[in-house]
């Protein structure tokens, strides 16, 4: 009974294990400091991300200021944009432009394919068909992107299912004209600039599901009925109703379509033309030719592109559909 009267007045601090060890104090110190735990834990992901991420943007933008010097080859390090004033000759400015315009068609294609997938499992799907749906739309992300990217080039083949489906519906004639005209950039889908926006499409298309659906979800299914309990016909409820409710989740699916065709190498090298695209410049440029300067340069510019569009996006509200 005297050793329990003691236990039972001892300090709090003196049965707890570890009180008076070095994590004991620890804990005391953060407890009192709050501030000082949360600086500790955001100084490593900070550092990474100051150091590694902002300083290797920061390395590439000092890049893009020199020149290389035409008698030597050798980079000049003497503050310049010259090399920037190269970006607005034709061949380079083409580039450019090629990908800025396919990044669009890719992203306004994307949105017209997604909004009735992404409308029919906010409204409809419920269960395990929502579940399915989430499933279908996540599975294409788990397997690799090359071997997707070769997937497609054996069917846009001149060998490809694609040709043999349009033989043997007797369309041929079609697929034909089509390679024929000039801005399609190739004898071929597998390289061609139809075969590219395609694979584009189909890479990128859960990125611009997945936000669409999340804002449809959001919209009160009231509204809607208010609306047809108005007299507004179909079209009406989805111009003035649906489109301006959902238009933050499709700014927002777009931010990752847009931006990813912008950068990305590997679908215009495997299935694109002989005409390069901005990733295709920059590989050009650093690997082959050692135009270091003007490779970082082509870099710059969809990170400026895209800073004009977040700055639109976020006036559009697409972060709140994040």
């Amino acid at each position: 009974m005297a050793a329990l009267a003691t236990i039972g007045t001892a300090p709090a601090t003196s049965i707890l294990p570890g009180r008076g060890g070095l994590f004991g104090r620890l804990s005391d110190l953060f407890w009192r400091r709050p501030k000082l735990l949360l600086f500790l834990m955001l100084t490593p992901p900070l550092l990474w991300l100051g150091i590694i991420y902002i300083g290797s943007l920061l390395t590439l933008l000092l890049q893009s200021f020199f020149s290389i010097d035409d008698f030597s080859g050798l980079i000049s390090y003497e503050f310049t944009l010259s090399t920037y004033a190269q970006l607005l000759n034709p061949s380079n400015f083409d580039i450019i432009l090629r990908t800025v315009i396919m990044a669009a068609m890719v992203t306004i294609a994307s949105a017209f394919v997604a909004f009735p997938i992404a409308y029919y499992a906010a409204r409809y799907a419920k269960g395990k068909w929502k579940a399915l749906f989430y499933l279908g739309v996540m599975l294409p992300l788990w397997s690799s992107y090359l071997v997707k990217v070769y997937a497609w080039k054996l069917i846009l083949a001149k060998e490809g299912i694609l040709t043999w489906i349009f033989a043997k519906i007797g369309l041929s004639w079609l697929l034909d004209g089509i390679l024929r005209l000039p801005v399609i950039g190739g004898n071929s889908l597998s390289v061609s600039y139809i075969g590219t926006f395609l694979v584009f499409v189909y890479v990128w298309l859960p990125y611009m599901i997945l936000p669409t659906q999340a804002a449809l979800e959001r919209v009160p299914g009231n509204l809607i009925e208010a609306s047809s309990d108005l007299g507004a016909t179909p079209g009406q409820t989805f111009r003035t109703v649906l489109l301006p409710l959902a238009l933050p989740g499709i700014v927002a699916g777009s931010i990752f379509t847009f931006s990813l065709t912008l950068g990305d190498y590997i679908i215009p090298q495997i299935i694109g033309s002989s005409r390069l695209f901005i990733g295709q410049a920059v590989y050009a440029q650093q690997g082959t030719a050692g135009n270091v300067p003007l490779a970082a340069a082509f870099s710059v510019v969809p990170i400026v592109i895209m800073a004009i569009y977040l700055w639109i996006a976020k006036r559009q509200g697409a972060f709140d559909a994040l």
